[in-house]
This record gives structure tokens, C-alpha cells and sequence, in this order.
């Protein structure tokens, strides 16, 4: 049996960037809102937290991906100016 906390983060996990982002939007627009009560804020904070971590997965990735691309064409450029 899986606990809310644990089903949570799957659900965070399979959020695509632009949905994490969004939802961190929403989180932090109630927290800065206030009215509500302790339990809720925190709430809301372990979520923005987690959501958080999502979209920090999604960018660390794009960086990657990015510096591998970068890396590919910098080996291309140099492999011509053996030639």
C-alpha cells in the first residue's frame, strides 16, 4: 500500500515542465495570498517544494542536452580544421 506522499511524487514525476511550472505558479500565488490555515500552507509548501524539484529535473535535463549537442559540434568543427 502506497502513501499519499509517495503517490504524490509519481504524480509530480509524470508532470511535463510547463505543468510543473504552472502549478508551482498557482501554489505560490495561495501561499502569498494567505487565509489559510497552518496545515494548508504547509501543504501547499511540501507541494511547491516537489514541484520545484520537478521543474529543476526538467531544466538540469534540457542542459544537458544542450551541452551534448554543443559538445557534438564543437568535435565536428574541430574534426574539419584537421582536413
Amino acid at each position: 500500500m502506497t502513501s499519499e506522499v509517495e503517490q504524490s511524487a509519481a504524480v509530480s514525476e509524470a508532470l511535463g515542465y510547463e505543468q510543473a511550472r504552472d502549478e508551482l505558479i498557482e501554489v505560490v500565488r495561495r501561499l502569498e495570498a494567505g487565509g489559510t490555515t497552518l496545515e494548508e500552507s504547509l501543504a501547499l509548501w511540501e507541494r511547491g517544494e516537489e514541484l520545484a524539484k520537478v521543474c529543476r529535473r526538467w531544466l538540469d535535463g534540457a542542459r544537458a542536452r544542450l551541452d551534448a549537442a554543443l559538445a557534438e559540434e564543437a568535435e565536428a568543427a574541430g574534426g574539419d580544421e584537421d582536413r
